[in-house]
């Protein structure tokens, strides 16, 4: 008995029973219900989303032996030999084998005979931006006025290849590429259906790889299914497609973020006993890091998948300017990884360049941490070579010795200029006042419009830069309340208001200024008049 794979066992019959591509099958049905049909049609998207099985349905929708419709019923001759793939009146050509222009104008030469069977006579042109230039010429004339009893169907992975007289000759659907949810969602049915005993976490690993095509994930779950004796489990899936175990990577931006270049490098060597291919480490490194940065950005992101509590405490310990910065160093060394003497190597320089990069704490009145001291030169100087900074360590041990309690309600905006925070830290810090201020505790008061800003993850670089200006590491507590006194951001803002205001006056009270107001009936407008940086108000023509 011969079995029958999976990928041709599940494709589907009717548009029922597509998986995604609804902006597709809901135009098509639309256009069936009320007789609207094209005579051609382009369906185009990457590899394995459904293009050939959309055309199928659709011929198998205007043959059905009851009548044109969206619902075929599946059980007539006509649908039953296209599903079989061998109804007479469905011309399937294959464009990348028959692409010279005599096999085009012989398949144009049988257009005009009415079908055999069917309904309509549909030719199904896959590939079709294989056609050579005369192919395509051959093909113009019939693709725009067919006969009634005509239909075409076109479908190809690169339509830019297509000229635009055939492009704007057919109503064009683009095919999506499937998320790995939906897959994966789609497998564990099929799995059912076949009583196979399986783990969802392989079930995940197989759709993440399919990397958007249905027909790939069922390819790779039949070979999963044989590796692993009529079993789908995790470690079978990872061996088979040599995946490495996402709690390694994890750790690795632990360290990262720890800024501990001896358990980054550990963190590789352990990596690297199940990395087949390091672009695909330094690729999962940079998808962690993309998901850290949108939970940062919106908390409840990844409710609801497997990482998301992992995510988030790696959220919570990593400053946002971190992850930008080791998501953009990590592009680069994904672009730069094959020009490296070894692929180890370029990863290994890809992480040790994040952990060079890593800004610096920064101290009361923005002077870096003490570097340590250099050993003199040859004569007796000190080097002029830059010693590297262990930025994260220094930032989590730094320490200040001012008194937490000697820090009043109006010397807040000063000493959040002299934090010389960034991104979302510095907002927070800028739109709170300070409430009360003792040895262990910093009570701050955040205003209810920017209440927004109150994260985990950004209080606690607030409370990291305080920690480096207080002796004691007091606790930061913020509340979301009212200020009694000027937030930083209202004392900066009244400041440009004063400073403005100034300029204004001098600007009006300016000589040549009046002169050219009195002559042309010339007005200063007050909105337009920015002072220049630094200035006390003087004169900003300048």
């Amino acid at each position: 008995m011969s079995y029958q794979v999976l990928a041709r066992k599940w494709r589907p019959r009717n548009f029922a029973q597509m998986v995604g591509q609804d902006h597709v099958v809901r135009a098509l049905k639309n256009a069936l219900d009320v007789d609207r049909m094209h005579h051609a049609f382009l369906f185009t998207g990457t590899r394995g989303v459904g293009k050939t099985t959309v055309a199928r349905i659709l011929a198998k929708c205007l043959n059905c032996e009851k009548g044109v419709t969206s619902t075929p019923c599946g059980s007539c001759s006509s649908c039953a030999e296209i599903d079989e793939g061998r109804f007479v009146d469905l011309l399937e050509v294959d464009a990348a084998s028959r692409s010279k222009v005599d096999e085009t104008r012989e398949l144009m030469d049988n257009v005009q005979f009415a079908p055999t069977r069917g309904r309509y006579k549909v030719y199904l042109i896959d590939e079709v931006h294989m056609f050579s230039d005369k192919s395509f010429n051959a093909l113009l004339k019939t693709l725009e006025e067919p006969p009634p009893h005509v239909k075409f169907l076109l479908a190809t992975t690169d339509p830019q290849k297509l000229p635009i007289t055939v492009l704007s000759r057919c109503l064009q659907f683009n095919l999506k590429r499937l998320p790995p949810e939906q897959i994966s969602g789609h497998l564990e049915t099929i799995l059912k259906h076949e009583g196979v005993e399986t783990e969802q976490a392989g079930v995940r690993l197989i759709a993440a790889a399919a990397d958007g095509s249905m027909r790939d994930a069922l390819s790779l779950l039949d070979q999963a299914i044989a590796f692993g004796g009529g079993k789908l489990t995790e470690s079978d899936v990872r061996a088979m497609l040599g995946a490495f175990d996402s709690g390694q990577v994890q750790k690795l931006l632990q360290a990262l973020a720890e800024g501990d270049a001896r358990s980054v490098m550990a963190a590789v060597d352990a990596l690297a006993s199940e990395v087949t291919d390091f672009a695909e480490a330094l690729s999962a490194v940079l998808s962690l890091l993309q998901k850290i940065a949108l939970v940062q950005a919106v908390p409840d992101a990844m409710e609801g998948r497997p990482e998301n509590e992992a995510v988030k405490g790696l959220a919570a310990r990593m400053p946002a300017e971190d992850v930008q910065l080791f998501y953009q160093i990590g592009l680069i060394g994904r672009r730069d990884l094959p020009l490296a003497p070894d692929p180890r190597g370029g990863f290994e320089m890809a992480l040790l360049r994040m952990l060079a990069f890593q800004p610096a704490a920064v101290g009361v009145g923005g002077a870096a941490p003490e570097s340590p001291p250099q050993k003199p030169g040859p004569e007796g100087r000190a080097s002029d070579k830059p010693v590297p900074r262990r930025a994260a360590t220094m930032r989590s041990k730094a320490e200040g010795t001012r008194d937490p309690g000697s820090i009043s309600a109006a010397e807040w905006p000063a000493l959040v200029e002299a934090l010389k925070l960034t991104g979302l830290a510095r907002e927070l810090a800028s739109n709170c006042a300070l409430r009360c201020s003792t040895a262990e505790r910093v009570c701050l008061a955040l205003a209810p419009e920017h209440a927004q800003l109150l994260r985990p993850g950004v209080q606690n670089k607030l409370e990291s830069a305080l920690h480096a200006v207080f002796r004691g590491k007091p606790v930061v507590i913020v509340e979301v309340d009212t200020p009694s006194a000027d937030t930083p951001a209202v004392a900066r803002k009244r400041a440009e208001e004063k400073r403005r205001a100034k300029a204004v006056e001098a600007i009006q009270g300016d000589a040549f200024v009046q002169d050219l107001c009195n002559t042309f009936g010339a007005k200063v407008d007050p909105e337009l008049v920015q002072p220049m940086p630094g200035s006390k108000g003087a004169d900003s023509r300048d």
